[in-house]
């Protein structure tokens, strides 16, 4: 999976607008922002430290709530991760590189279905 993989995926969903902010791309739906692509901080590498971390492109994704968070942390591959700058805030990070099709599809749904109108959710339904 890259980046322009994700977007795709992400715009295939019913009522997605695509967008740029800070010269990344963003995901929306209802006038919501649901994914976006997301970098490192210079503090979010130091606080790995000598430690291995997941490599860019990374994209962001809301979660229902932290316990919703935890839970898919919980049930993911380790493509699906957190950091500390997250701590306390409902999303989390997807790896592109180490995350199958098939989990990339069920987050981005999962943060999508949070603020997709009736009629999104509708077309998105109808298609199976």
């Amino acid at each position: 999976m890259d980046l322009d993989n994700a977007a795709a995926l992400a715009r295939s969903l019913p009522g997605v607008e695509e967008g740029e902010r800070r010269g990344t791309l963003t995901w929306s739906v209802g006038g919501k922002t649901f994914a976006w692509e997301r970098g490192y901080s210079k503090a979010d590498i130091r606080r790995f430290g000598d430690d291995p971390y997941p490599q860019p492109p990374l994209v962001a994704v809301r979660t229902a709530g932290l316990a919703e968070k935890e839970a898919l942390l919980a049930s993911s591959s380790p493509a699906v991760f957190t950091i500390e700058h997250f701590n306390g805030y409902a999303a989390v990070l997807v790896e592109l590189a180490a995350v199958s099709d098939d989990e990339l599809r069920e987050v981005l749904v999962d943060g999508w279905s949070l603020y997709a109108p009736p009629d999104a959710l509708a077309e998105y339904d109808a298609r199976g």
